[in-house]
């Protein structure tokens, strides 16, 4: 018996040793995303099937030497098998999916892990602002900025000291770990504060420059600009009146071309003379120097026929 006992723990202690040789790849992947385990170790001379567990316990695939795969236990997105060989693609991740992901071959001595994957499934960082809460400034050279970091559950305050165009953060570069896991960190790289917001697969930033935020301080730059926006309304006061002035002159002139204009007085139309068939009507002209007729009729009397006879 002791003899197998001694076999038995040789065994299991080559095992393990095997085991430990076995560098666990780690991965992250994008929410949504697909991912390939690539299967290029050795295998045993003689083993029966490979499994793909996850977490060492739950039996997803089984590869048989000269058989299709056999899916055992489904993912959340379900599996492909793009390659001829033992590669295995996950499809979809989600976080539920994160975890250990090994290949173990089963052999008459027992299983060899042969490939191992620790998957980390992350979502992608939320947007991060950077926000100037103060501009300290005596001139266009010198000023303190006190700004803030912030995404939608955390954020980081941080000044920055700049004299003579060259700036400096006090303390130092600040970050910290939100509460996703996530990394938020505001730093100055040349002239340039940038806030970031990142995790290993995906990342946001925010940034701004240091001169022209010390410049937008400057009180020589804010009279410059009071000084010309003063300047435009003015112009635009005095283009108004000018307006307004054309246009009354406008008015007036059109009212003194009505008032001079003559108009011709009309004639009057005379009505048919009476119908009489004791008198002839003879049209008699206006008297001269007249403007208007009395009248334009004149009766004649006929005369009288018994007198003739």
């Amino acid at each position: 018996m002791r003899p197998c006992v001694v076999l038995l723990f040789a065994v299991s202690l080559l095992t393990l040793c095997e085991a430990q040789g076995i560098i666990v790849t780690p991965v992250f992947v994008l929410k949504g995303r697909d991912l390939l385990l690539k299967f290029d170790a050795d295998l045993p001379e003689k083993f029966s099937y490979v499994d793909w567990k996850f977490n060492k316990t739950v039996t997803l695939v089984r590869f048989e030497p000269r058989g299709n795969p056999n899916v055992h236990h489904n993912s959340t997105g379900g599996f492909d098998f793009p390659e001829k060989n033992l590669s295995l693609t996950l499809k979809n991740l989600q976080e539920a999916d994160s975890g250990l992901y090994a290949a173990v071959a089963a052999t008459f001595t027992g299983d060899k892990l042969v490939a191992e994957y620790k998957v980390t499934v992350q979502g992608p960082v939320s947007p991060v602002e950077l926000i100037v809460d103060r501009v300290d400034s005596n001139s266009s050279e010198s000023c303190d900025l006190h700004v803030t970091c912030r995404t939608h559950n955390s954020h980081i305050n941080s000044t920055f000291r700049c004299d003579d165009r060259v700036c400096s953060q006090e303390g130092g570069e600040r970050s910290e770990v939100t509460t996703s896991g996530a990394s938020l960190q505001v730093y100055l790289l040349n002239s340039t504060i940038i806030c970031n917001h990142s995790n290993q697969v995906h990342w946001t930033h925010g940034f701004n420059t240091t001169e022209h935020l010390c410049s937008s301080n400057d009180p020589l730059l804010h009279s410059g600009w009071i000084i010309g926006i003063t300047l435009i309304v003015v112009v635009i006061v005095v283009l108004f009146v000018l307006l307004c002035y054309l246009q009354r002159r406008r008015i007036s002139d059109s009212r003194q071309i009505i008032n001079n204009t003559a108009y011709e007085d009309p004639q009057e139309v005379t009505s048919a003379p009476p119908q009489n068939e004791n008198a002839t009507y003879s049209l008699l002209g206006f008297p001269a120097g007249s403007t208007q007729p009395e009248s334009i009729y004149a009766t004649v009397k006929k005369p009288d026929r018994s007198s003739n006879d």
